[in-house]
């Protein structure tokens, strides 16, 4: 409690009384003049004497004005009795906070094939992420949303800085340039795109960025880093991929059919970002076997997706997946890019005659029907 201030109306002032003298002997005449004279002095004592300042009286606190509550604080001193979050309570209550998606500190990962991931239905009271290890090629991890806005939450912000175009590609756009991105595409978080695939540099290089300039990064993006670093993707030589799908009902598009293409499509994404061997051949398939107007066709129509027609490993990437692993006329037709039907399986059994032996070239046989009898050209 502060010191309390000196007041001046709480001093008394006491007029000073005359010592008590013997009488002495004088002439008679004396007394009467004596009383005379003072009772004159003492009616000019009493009209000098300074009277006390009345209570209220500015002026009597005019060099210092005590320092009160009321000069501290902006509520009257009856607010002072109420109780504190009374005064400070809201004219309207708060919103009801969305629930916060669990993004745990260690991930649990379950190996599984092309199929089961394709039919997992999560519980209602499972995590919004389940994250598999495709069985076929366990370098590739698959992220399985519950939820499309945190699929966009996640990984938005990557596709942005690796593959979209119109935007810079050596840094990270902030969450106001990001917003503004996805807004200009005529998108939403959750529809700025549906699956994605990210090879270890892009995401390594991704994370290096937001350190160096200090990007504020979502609470789901930190969760991506995590795992990636529970899956020593930044240990070096790593080499693995990383794929993502909603789950069916996530919106309208998201049909369980709309979902087995998207899953297909990004797993053969993931083989190209974790096999030498098949991104060597998609590169010489994208270079020797379709001609220049076939690659500008496709390049054209990759642009209207939205990425980037000037990244070549891109470009050859997508169209891979493209044109062999999308079945889905909702996605792809060869008409999108001028083919004939024709000669699209003209390229497809081409393809899977000269492709690496696996996984994906049995699934391409499979989809095409090729004889169990055609072997790989030498």
């Amino acid at each position: 409690m502060p010191r309390p201030e000196d007041d001046d109306r709480t001093i008394r002032v006491l007029k000073p009384t005359s010592p008590v003298r013997k009488p002495a002997r004088a002439p008679i005449w004396v007394i009467p003049a004596a009383v005379s004279f003072l009772a004159v002095a003492a009616m000019g004592f009493w009209f000098l004497w300074p009277s006390p300042a009345p209570v209220g009286d500015p002026d009597s606190r005019s060099v210092r004005p005590p320092v009160t509550q009321s000069a501290l604080v902006s509520p009257p001193p009856t607010a002072i009795e109420a109780p504190p979050v009374a005064a400070r309570a809201p004219a309207a209550p708060e919103p009801a906070a969305p629930r916060a998606a669990p993004w745990p500190r260690d991930f649990q990962i379950v190996t599984a094939d092309e199929q089961r991931i394709r039919d997992h239905v999560p519980a209602e009271t499972a995590p919004s992420l389940s994250i598999f290890r495709f069985s076929a090629n366990p370098k590739i991890l698959v992220l399985d949303f519950a939820s499309l806005r945190d699929q966009g939450r996640m990984l938005n912000r990557a596709a942005a800085f690796v593959e979209k175009t119109g935007l810079p590609h050596d840094r990270l756009l902030t969450d106001t340039e990001l917003d503004q991105a996805v807004r200009a595409s005529g998108d939403t978080v959750e529809t700025f795109y549906y699956g994605h695939d990210y090879g270890v540099p892009s995401l390594l290089r991704f994370f290096a960025l937001a350190e160096r300039d200090k990007i504020q990064l979502l609470e789901e993006e930190h969760a991506l880093n995590r795992l990636l670093r529970q899956e020593g993707w930044f240990e070096p030589n790593a080499q693995a991929g990383l794929i993502s799908i909603p789950q069916a009902g996530s919106d309208a598009h998201v049909t369980p059919h709309a979902r087995a293409t998207i899953l297909h499509h990004e797993l053969s994404h993931g083989e190209y970002f974790t096999n030498a061997i098949y991104a060597a051949f998609v590169h010489r398939f994208w270079t020797q076997t379709l001609t220049s107007q076939e690659r500008d066709r496709i390049r054209r129509f990759l642009h209207t997706l939205g990425y980037e027609p000037g990244l070549e490993h891109v470009m050859e990437n997508e169209a891979q997946a493209y044109l062999m692993f999308t079945e889905n006329a909702a996605f792809f037709t060869p008409d999108m890019i001028g083919m004939t039907k024709g000669r699209l399986v003209e390229l497809r059994t081409g393809f899977y005659r000269t492709m690496p032996a696996g996984w994906l070239r049995d699934d391409l046989g499979r989809a095409i029907g090729a004889n169990k009898t055609v072997t790989q050209r030498p």
